[in-house]
């Protein structure tokens, strides 16, 4: 096959080619690599492993020939370089992990490995996971490979979402089959939404964080993006499960997720929830969300309206309960045990030094703010009380799911934006996780999924988010929305 045809496979169709011996595991790496070479303008990826992937594509070939083939045998992937990979250099994008090379492996990147997945090379992100942009990466911005036709954004380099974008630009661009991101507040959801392709954050704990660098421990989440549903049923299926290091994995059995595909949403009850319907949203994206509705209750669900009253809270919450855990997980980075060092005149002087040189302005943001809100005499009057209302949040998840089974949203409440449009401005950064934040901090599964195109031809995602635990529901009716939205757009 051509090289173009064989990076325009989706992933469950690489792995039928594979095993029925049409295609040879090598040959797809290879294709691959080609076309990570032709887009680095796209600045996806900041390290690219050719010879590890093609050793560990023609380990797989031995496996296939043999008839001997694993869940995910030679399908070329992407790693965001927030997971430690044994042997080969994670900085979380950061200065001040410079050229820290870990000498062990992510429990989920592991998995992969032992599912027959290929490593292609570590994706761009966000510093630290601190964005939904993807231009706060030490290595520079990554580019959406989708362009405006028209509007204030056209002819212009659009932003990817983030903090995941470079695993997002990279399945949407036809550099890799699929991708590892992290979510904390959006950033696998989000940045899938801007790149026309699929991403799931699972219930919190589904997925190990062990060997994944921490930005806010008690909201991070492994996930895959990747181009179709059935592609990320197949990798979080391979991902997921307990982890005796990780003290947050839950011992829970992992299902066959693409048995779910099939299920359809005869009798499902769909929520819609009310507080949702914001001032200013783009009509594109209203629109998109009641076709979205209709489109379910055509394949005989029930669409429901609920209320999740204390939504409007999400992003104060969050905005202090993540910096908070942030500038506690941070305080290792002090330029003595690994990464950058600022050698200074005493012991504090080469902290201030290492640290002001080593984390950029979003990461030393979020680190003040962190530390501000647990300082003594604010401790109780922010983080105390922020985590009182999150835990109000996820009750008023469950209050709402005594009326449905699964919730439909939007995704982001506007198209991908140009490169630098939000960059001075914080708080309007911020606004773009207002969809994705409430199912992060209630911990429960969301799945972002493309579903049409805006008026200037862009990418627009739907959102649903289903009960702890219950991917299956989520995946189901994400399968019938994406036989009905028939999104076939590339950039």
């Amino acid at each position: 096959m051509a090289a173009a045809a064989l990076t325009g496979l989706t992933l469950a169709a690489a792995r039928e080619k594979l095993r029925a011996r049409e295609i040879g595991a090598v040959e797809l790496t290879h294709a691959h690599l080609e076309a990570m070479a032709a887009a680095r303008d796209l600045n996806a990826f900041v390290l690219e492993t050719p010879e590890r992937a093609l050793e560990m594509a023609a380990a797989a070939g031995r496996r296939l020939k043999a008839g001997e083939a694993l869940p995910l045998d030679g399908l070329p992937i992407a790693v965001k370089d927030l997971f430690a990979t044994d042997g080969v250099r994670t900085t979380a994008c950061s200065r001040i992990l410079d050229d820290f090379t870990p000498t062990y492996e992510s429990t989920v990147t592991a998995k992969l490995w032992a599912a027959g997945a290929v490593m292609l090379g570590k994706v761009n992100m966000d510093e630290f996971a601190m964005g939904s942009a993807n231009i706060t990466s030490a290595f520079g911005p990554v580019k959406n490979p989708w362009r405006a036709k028209s509007g204030p954004s056209a002819g212009k380099d659009l932003v990817p979402g983030g903090s995941s974008g470079g695993s997002a630009a990279a399945v949407a661009a036809r550099l890799a089959l699929a991708a590892t991101g992290t979510d904390t507040g959006g950033s696998i959801r989000q940045p899938a939404a801007f790149c026309g392709v699929a991403g799931i954050k699972p219930t919190y704990g589904r997925c190990s964080r062990w060997g994944i660098v921490a930005f806010a421990s008690s909201l991070d989440q492994a996930g895959p993006i990747a181009r179709t549903v059935e592609d990320c049923a197949l990798m979080l299926g391979a991902m997921a499960g307990h982890d005796p290091k990780d003290s947050t994995s839950i011992d829970v059995a992992v299902p066959d997720y693409t048995a779910a595909l099939k299920r359809g949403v005869k009798g499902l009850r769909v929520g819609i929830p009310k507080e949702y319907r914001v001032d200013g949203m783009p009509p594109a994206i209203d629109a998109l969300w009641r076709q979205g509705a209709g489109w379910l209750a055509a394949e005989g669900a029930e669409i429901v309206e609920v209320s999740l009253p204390l939504s409007k809270y999400a992003l104060p919450v969050y905005y202090i309960v993540a910096p908070a855990e942030a500038s506690s997980n941070l305080a290792r980075y002090d330029g003595i045990r690994y990464g950058l060092r600022v050698p200074g005149e005493d012991l504090v002087d080469t902290y201030e030094k290492t640290r002001a040189a080593g984390f950029g302005a979003e990461v030393r943001r979020r680190i003040m703010i962190g530390t501000y809100v647990l300082s003594a005499g604010y401790y109780d009057a922010y983080y105390l009380r922020a985590q009182k209302v999150r835990a109000r949040i996820a009750a008023d998840f469950r209050a709402a799911y005594e009326k449905c089974d699964v919730l439909l949203a939007p995704a982001t409440p506007s198209a991908a934006f140009a490169l630098g449009e939000k960059q001075d401005d914080p708080i309007a950064m911020y606004l773009n996780d207002v969809f994705t934040v409430p199912a992060s901090l209630a911990g429960l599964p969301a799945m972002a999924l493309p579903a049409g195109l805006s008026p200037e031809g862009l990418p627009l995602g739907l959102q649903l988010v289903g009960r702890a635990f219950d991917e299956e529901t989520v995946f189901a009716a994400a399968a019938a929305l994406e036989r009905a939205a028939g999104f076939t757009a590339v950039p």
